[in-house]
């Protein structure tokens, strides 16, 4: 599970309900069917009016991609695993990898030692693998850019939803006491669409960019550790070039302390 998006969403409803309370505001307010109406159902039909059917139905895997971590393979054990790889394939040739392609899951992996495999041509590889990049992070973007667009027009249905109460509220003029909850309650609205907006929806598009983000940066590393093998590069070689991929810090890490030599 990713704890930063449920540690994210219950931190947000905990700072408003306790700042409620802490401004002398009844939190119970915030229990107002109509406010959900106009803000979710009216975000839900935005969208479905700026994006076609296929994307929208897609709201919840990206939904479930932001609360589930997913199980990617480790850059430092991707290291050791070209590594171990280029070995092997010095040793004895590379058509020796093939038995080591039902241990790797990951499809893309798979996919491009299989065309190095086969023997196929080092640009068709290049060109095949940088396209199943490219129309991933176009997919990615395009889940990404539901979520902004959700957080544009979660505040604005915000502010029609306080019109619409206030229009409820003016009904009520010979009753002062009634006016002033219809008034409070005519704000509801906007409250839940800045909230929806800027507390999840936005920041929802922003994460969905980062892990697009590492998912790529760790293709890339594929990519470059398959050409790696393909040219036969030996594995210190390889280790050099995809040590680039890791942050310093797991560097220093991966290198052998002076008791291990």
């Amino acid at each position: 599970m990713e704890k930063s998006t449920v540690f994210g969403m219950i931190l947000g409803i905990v700072a408003v309900i306790v700042g409620m309370a802490l401004k002398g505001a009844s939190p119970a307010a915030l229990i107002n069917p109509a406010a959900f109406m106009i803000i979710f159902v009216g975000t839900a039909a935005a969208l479905l009016n700026a994006f076609p059917l296929e994307q929208v139905k897609n709201f919840p895997v990206l939904i479930k991609k932001l609360f589930k971590q997913e199980e990617r393979i480790a850059k430092s054990e991707l290291l050791k695993l070209f590594v171990e790889l280029s070995q092997i394939a010095r040793r004895e040739g590379i058509l020796a990898l093939e038995s080591r392609l039902e241990d790797i899951h990951d499809p893309f992996l798979k996919n491009g030692m299989s065309m190095v495999i086969d023997g196929m041509d080092v640009d068709f590889v290049r060109d095949v693998l940088d396209a199943d990049i490219e129309a991933m992070e176009e997919r990615h973007r395009s889940g990404a850019l539901i979520f902004s667009q959700a957080g544009m027009y979660a505040p604005t249905l915000g502010v029609l939803g306080a019109v619409i109460g206030l229009i409820a509220a003016l009904g009520n003029l010979d009753d002062i006491e009634k006016l002033g909850h219809s008034i409070a309650a005519a704000f509801v609205a906007t409250l839940l669409g800045i909230f929806t907006g800027y507390v999840l929806w936005h920041p929802f598009s922003t994460k969905l960019k980062l892990i697009s983000k590492d998912e790529v940066e760790l293709k890339r590393m594929m990519v470059e550790g398959i050409l790696s093998l393909q040219a036969g590069d030996s594995p210190m070689a390889i280790e050099s070039k995809l040590l680039v991929f890791i942050p310093q810090k797991v560097r220093d890490l991966l290198k052998p302390k002076p008791e291990d030599k």
